[in-house]
């Protein structure tokens, strides 16, 4: 039975990664040896969305969600996250990106919808 998802960062900055994930974001770890930190994450969610040209079918995204987008983005910009551009409302949710070492782009999104987090 799948039990979760692994996600994985390719980075040509692997140890400023996994420090800016510790440190930063502040995610708990295992240290499974070798300067490999797995990294856990504390809910999940995935979604499909359809192409149409760009990006390519096959592209992958990730993004962290959050409760409160204002609240999430100071307490980070107060650990020296940078963030590209301002929170805009995208429709389905409000979302910012921020770029990790090794620049490893990802988003930051608060959701409109409410997660459906009972299990069948």
């Amino acid at each position: 039975m799948i039990q979760g998802v692994h996600a994985m960062f390719y980075s040509s900055q692997p140890e400023e990664l996994r420090a800016f994930l510790r440190d930063k974001l502040q995610f708990p770890f295992t240290d499974v040896g070798h300067g490999w930190l797995i990294f856990d994450a504390p809910e999940g969610d995935i979604g499909v969305h359809p192409v149409e040209g760009s990006p390519p079918t096959g592209t992958h995204s990730i993004s962290f969600y959050c409760d409160d987008i204002e609240a999430t983005v100071a307490e980070l910009r107060g650990r020296g996250v940078e963030f590209i551009g301002e929170v805009e409302d995208q429709g389905f949710g409000l979302l910012i990106s921020f770029v990790m070492p090794g620049d490893v782009k990802v988003d930051l999104y608060q959701p409109h919808y409410t997660k459906n987090s009972s299990k069948a």
